[in-house]
């Protein structure tokens, strides 16, 4: 009997204390929500408006040619007035735009995307055949890439959406719905689904063999375009609440939960027929994980701007988010790697400026939606990395990339890189931080 009593006491000690070492664990492992508000709510607003808004109001702004200079060295100096791309323009109406609505500036960054929707409007829009120009030169005068590309046009749509939403101006709206019709007669692929990508200036089509301004065949269409056309139709539709939108928020919202997934790998590629045939062959067979950490969080805001649950995607989103965790993360020093090929470990190890913003974002979202506490270990080392490494305090926006050997290296500022990545993430990151403030 007392043999027995002994054992159940043995029991009972075990038992107390692995619940306890499961507890402690549990609080030594994974921050809590309103201790990382704390910690990252002044930080995170700090780098917005001192770091990253600081240097784009105060070096961008072309009160010459209108739009924006948008060419800087790694040490934030000019390197010339350089060309204005359609991408990166946009980008930077749609950065104004957003810190105005968010409450980060007033009229000073109203004025200042102004100036670049007056650019869009005046210099890169096509009056003859309608849509954007890809590039064009400083004065904006000379047109140096004619043709146009849903990649570009989508970026337009977001900025002039956004745009809208900040001032309330319905010009703004209404040249949004007029080229948001334009491009529904333009390139919507009525037969296959998705938008037809590449085309000449007249919107005609360009012909086979040649390399489209993605660098892809021209017939090509991608997931990287798509994830963009997604982002922006979700902000079209709050703006505009026109049912086709919707209807095409819908569409784009399929293609990128399933039809760019790949099922037997569980991660997404990037190249596809035009019938939606995905192109695997040689360096196609490989994953993007700042696209793939991306897409969740693009289309958890989808479905909540077009009405849907996102129970039903929850499972896709822990395979995409889960992928990119157990082949691209650098678990020793933190950060996210460029990409790598199937089911294997990055090959291409540098750590890019936007990846990083891309996985705190989709880390708060997916840590909201799930309340794993795993997400949040995750924003936390990653943010943490951003803060030591990518974060330039002295010169001003963040440095492109990080190299394997820990090496800062690449311009602040070229057609390809502007406030968007960073500016939206520490808006879209602050917004959920202060819901759990308290």
């Amino acid at each position: 009997m007392l043999g027995k009593k002994l054992k159940q006491a043995h029991f009972c000690t075990i038992l107390t204390l692995i619940v306890s070492v499961s507890i402690c664990a549990k609080l030594h492992a994974a921050p809590d929500r309103a201790g990382l508000a704390k910690t990252y709510i002044p930080k995170f607003e700090k780098i917005l408006t001192e770091n990253i808004a600081w240097f784009w109001y105060s070096k961008s702004l072309d009160r010459t040619n209108g739009g924006y200079t948008i060419n800087f060295g790694p040490d934030g100096g000019l390197k010339g007035e350089g060309t204005k791309m359609i991408v990166s323009q946009a980008r930077t109406v749609w950065l104004f735009s957003r810190l105005a609505r968010a409450g980060y500036g007033g009229d000073e960054y109203i004025e200042a995307a102004d100036l670049g929707y007056r650019f869009l409007k005046e210099k890169m829009w096509d009056s003859k055949n309608g849509g954007f120009y890809w590039e064009v030169d400083a004065t904006g005068d000379k047109k140096l890439k004619a043709r146009k590309h849903l990649y570009g046009q989508a970026f337009a749509l977001y900025a002039m959406s956004e745009f809208y939403l900040a001032s309330g101006r319905k010009d703004v709206l209404d040249f949004a719905v007029r080229f948001f019709n334009l491009l529904e007669a333009k390139s919507h692929d009525k037969t296959y689904g998705g938008y037809v990508e590449f085309f000449n200036e007249d919107w005609t089509s360009v012909a086979a063999g040649e390399s489209s301004y993605m660098g892809a065949e021209p017939d090509l269409k991608l997931m990287n375009t798509h994830l963009h056309l997604l982002e922006a139709m979700t902000t079209f539709y709050r703006a505009s609440k026109l049912p086709l939108a919707r209807v095409r928020l819908l569409e784009l919202i399929d293609i990128e939960s399933n039809t760019v997934v790949r099922k037997n790998i569980g991660a997404c590629t990037d190249k596809y027929d035009r019938d939606w045939t995905p192109r695997l062959a040689g360096d196609y067979a490989r994953v993007s994980y700042g696209h793939d950490i991306e897409n969740v969080w693009l289309l958890m805001d989808a479905c909540d701007a077009a009405g849907v649950s996102n129970h039903p995607f929850v499972d896709l989103y822990r395979t995409l988010f889960d992928y990119s965790l157990k082949y691209g993360c650098d678990d020793a020093n933190g950060g996210f790697y460029d990409s790598g090929p199937f089911n294997q470990p990055a090959d291409r190890r540098s750590k890019i400026w936007w990846v990083q913003t891309e996985a705190i974002v989709s880390a708060l979202y997916m840590n909201r939606m799930t309340q794993d506490s795993k997400y949040l270990a995750i924003f936390e080392k990653t943010s943490d990395f951003i803060e030591k490494n990518m974060v330039d305090s002295d010169s001003g926006e963040w440095h492109a990339e990080i190299t394997p050997d820990g090496t800062s290296r690449g311009d602040k500022a070229n057609a390809w890189k502007a406030g968007y990545h960073n500016g939206r993430s520490m808006i879209e990151c602050l917004q959920i931080l202060k819901q759990w403030e308290d």
